[in-house]
């Protein structure tokens, strides 16, 4: 039986809540060589309220697509609605300033899987936390060359 459940992770980054908002919401086709993810993304509409893209990856030899909208909220949140062939997913990501230099990001997932040998809960997470631990690497290499 297809699964559905969902979860929280949080990141601190050492910059700027405005630098950290900027980055993670300034989708680029080329996003996946931070991570070194196979995913292809193409970028189908770029506005300052909403992101639109098309996702697509090899999964056992077939290609998966979906399509993802993005909802911007500035100064310091933003959602994700994902619509997949496998998955269904949405995303809340949430900004809280620490400091000058430090912010934190919470988000809270929820996959809604349609197939049966779908990913547990603890892989998702587990898969989102490395992803994410690239991203901060990434971000803050960013805000201390601009800085």
């Amino acid at each position: 039986m297809p699964e559905t459940h969902s979860y929280h992770l949080s990141r601190v980054f050492n910059a700027p809540l405005k630098f950290v908002y900027e980055w993670c919401t300034d989708y680029r086709e080329d996003d996946n060589q931070i991570t070194g993810s196979k995913t292809q993304r193409k970028i189908l509409q770029k506005t300052t309220r909403r992101v639109i893209y098309l996702s697509a990856y090899e999964r056992e030899g077939k290609m998966i697509t979906g399509v993802n909208i993005v909802t911007l909220q500035p100064p310091n949140g933003w959602t994700l609605e994902y619509l997949g062939e496998e998955e269904d997913e949405t995303g809340k990501y949430q900004l809280t300033r620490l400091g000058p230099r430090k912010t934190r990001l919470d988000m809270t997932f929820t996959d809604k899987y349609k197939i049966s040998n779908s990913p547990t809960k603890e892989e998702d997470k587990s898969h989102t936390d490395q992803i994410w631990a690239k991203y901060v690497a990434r971000l803050e290499m960013d805000y201390s060359s601009s800085a």
